[in-house]
């Protein structure tokens, strides 16, 4: 594994219209890394994952699962990546255990492989005694568990996860971290989309900020923050104020 990459991304585009997404990026993420891909609201972080994912086909460009096409050889890709999108949708009228099983079955494995590892993903996050209940029933923290325990499920090499710890509770998000954490240290790569600076300082052995659909700064989080915190350099290149005396006096 050692001088490989899980992804890697080569000229990636996408516009909407006259409006660009994402401006041509090109992007190198190690194996075994943990990986934190940052950037405000509209700076293209989950549009990126999902062309790199093959939930969104790119205008031009390509992205490589350890070295499979997402688009060209999508089989072979999509068998070495689990994914949590962002605006997770599920087939709500599963429950939890039949969500699993039913992944699990598209996925080709072995149902007894399934059920077992369903029963353990559903103890380890905290849902084994909401296993028989309706999705729809489900809280928006529930809801983001099992999708990361369907995600988890064949045990890929590489995790793509767009805002993982979202509307999760400090326990869970405690779960969560340790399991991703041990997941790395078992030589598997996350790729993990967060607004929240301390988490991907605590986590990430790398990191990558966008700024209006382009890499403004990438490497090894030590790196890129240098002195700093990686909260200080996200606003520095991001261009946000940190000077606000004066404003909004009428609140004082």
């Amino acid at each position: 594994m050692a001088g490989t990459n899980a992804l890697e991304i080569e000229g990636l585009a996408k516009s909407y219209g006259q409006q660009p997404a994402v401006r041509s990026i090109t992007l190198d993420v190690p194996a075994g890394s943990f990986f934190g891909l940052v950037g405000p609201n509209g700076a293209g972080k989950t549009t990126t994952l999902a062309m790199c994912t093959g939930l969104l086909r790119p205008d031009i460009g390509q992205a490589r699962v350890f070295g499979h096409d997402t688009w060209r050889d999508p089989v072979a890709a999509k068998s070495l990546t689990g994914v949590l999108p962002d605006g997770l949708t599920l087939i709500d009228r599963l429950t939890g255990a039949e969500l699993l099983r039913f992944q699990g079955l598209l996925r080709g494995m072995d149902p007894a492989v399934v059920d077992e590892r369903a029963i353990e993903l559903l103890e380890v996050l905290g849902l084994a005694d909401a296993r028989d209940k309706l999705i729809a029933d489900y809280s928006a923290g529930m809801t983001k568990k099992i999708g990361l325990a369907a995600a988890m499920l064949h045990a890929p090499r590489l995790l793509v996860l767009d805002e993982p710890f979202e509307a999760v509770d400090p326990v869970s998000s405690a779960t969560i971290r340790r399991i991703l954490l041990r997941y790395v240290a078992g030589g598997g790569t996350v790729i993990l989309s967060s607004h929240v600076m301390a988490t991907v300082e605590q986590l990430c052995s790398h990191v990558a900020i966008m700024v209006h659909g382009s890499i403004a700064a990438r490497g090894p989080i030590d790196e890129v923050r240098g002195t700093e915190t990686l909260e200080d350099v996200f606003v520095r290149l991001v261009g946000g104020r940190s000077d606000d005396e004066g404003e909004l006096q009428w609140l004082r």
